[in-house]
């Protein structure tokens, strides 16, 4: 059964860890996260960009593919299905599909625009029992076809938007999707202090898990970042799992071709990377 990532996260927040937002992109990447979760004891939010939407034939079949998965696999941790970077048409359409949660990314608004629409977005939300979580300052680099130029967040802002009544919030403070670049600055702790001192109990989102460095992920769950996404890291160890068989030779043996031989271990350094991640952030053993 899906639920809303509020409880969930308001627990991490409190109990000073993260739950880790996996970007999903087929069904061997679902199947992969929900079985780690389950081994782990984790709760867990799968994350769905737009493209990764249209990919997979639409949010309602991802919704659906989710849900039989849940029940076919007995995933008995708290599993929220969450739209990531979602705009504002995007949000309606993962409502209706059955999505539990969902992202409004307003940042690229001038803020008024932002509060406005994500105030309506909050009423909505509440009244089907989805969690929202909404954006302010920009995450640096692409991700399905959203750039961000990684402006850190002004924490006045962040306050108007969590005054609205969002579950969650990320607040651009340095980070990037994709790989982090050699000269990268690092996370602005300053801001994410500031920010977290404005918005109080609220849970905040590390955007662009992959490549930043364990004592940064640490500080930053200690300074009120209660949920951090990973994708690029996930595709990268699918990606060379696969390669490294395929140079083996493995698929020229019997039937090695056979999907679901060629892709097991990419799947399973998925796994890993999940496992690996959920033992950072804090969160194995808390569903």
């Amino acid at each position: 059964m899906l639920v809303s990532a509020k409880e969930m996260l308001d627990k991490a927040k409190a109990g000073h860890y993260a739950v880790g937002q996996f970007n999903i992109n087929n069904l061997e990447w679902t199947k992969a996260v929900l079985l780690t979760a389950q081994e782990l004891q984790s709760p867990v939010i799968l994350g769905v960009s737009e493209g990764a939407g249209k990919y997979m034939c639409g949010f309602k079949t991802v919704a659906d593919m989710v849900k039989n998965m849940i029940n076919e696999l007995k995933i008995t941790v708290p599993v929220a299905l969450h739209l990531d970077h979602g705009s504002y048409e995007g949000c309606y359409k993962c409502i209706e599909a059955g999505f539990s949660s969902i992202m409004f990314d307003g940042s690229h608004y001038p803020i008024d625009e932002n509060v406005a629409k994500t105030k309506e977005l909050v009423a909505v939300c509440a009244e089907k029992g989805l969690s929202l979580e909404a954006e302010v300052g920009s995450i640096g680099g692409e991700e399905d076809g959203v750039v961000g130029m990684g402006e850190c967040a002004d924490p006045n802002e962040c306050k108007m938007i969590a005054d609205l009544g969002v579950d969650m919030l990320a607040a651009g403070i340095g980070n990037i999707h994709g790989k982090y670049p050699a000269n990268w600055a690092g996370l602005s702790f300053e801001t994410l202090a500031a920010v977290s001192e404005k918005v109080g109990a609220m849970p905040l989102v590390l955007h662009g898990g992959t490549g930043i460095p364990e004592d940064m992920i640490k500080k930053a769950i200690s300074l009120g970042v209660s949920k951090i996404n990973v994708n690029t890291e996930c595709q990268l160890s699918f990606a060379a799992a696969t390669r490294a068989y395929i140079e083996a030779g493995k698929d020229l043996e019997g039937k090695g071709f056979d999907p679901r031989k060629l892709l097991a271990p990419g799947v399973e350094a998925i796994k890993a990377t999940v496992k690996e991640k959920m033992e950072l952030f804090g969160s194995v053993g808390k569903a």
